[in-house]
């Protein structure tokens, strides 16, 4: 087996060559091994109207949406403040009053 190099961006051991690219299974990251000064692209964060969004912002949703495992609906134009952003694909930590702390998709949601 050959030695090659982890993934830069999600560090998992997987890789594989395909063609003059090497290839992340676990997170899909592409990257050409003989530039040795490729870093991952820093992740934006972008609402449904593709606005930035940072840490501390505040916004209002865009569609209702169910929450898993309950009965209740939190409406559209809910406000919800101080977000932060995380990776992942719910990809905004926050707390929503009157439900508590939830995870939300950045495309469910507009900057205030």
């Amino acid at each position: 087996m050959s030695n090659l190099p982890a993934c830069p961006a999600c560090a998992a051991d997987y890789t594989y060559e395909d063609g003059s690219q090497l290839v992340c299974p676990s997170c899909g990251h592409e990257w050409n091994p003989t530039d040795a000064t490729a870093e991952p692209a820093a992740k934006v964060w972008k609402d449904a109207h593709g606005n930035l969004l940072q840490d501390g912002d505040s916004v209002t949703l865009i569609k209702d949406l169910k929450i898993k495992g309950s009965s209740s609906v939190i409406k559209v134009g809910t406000k919800v403040k101080n977000i932060r952003l995380i990776e992942g694909d719910h990809d905004i930590d926050c707390k929503i009053d009157g439900f508590g702390p939830m995870q939300l998709k950045s495309e469910f949601i507009k900057k205030a």
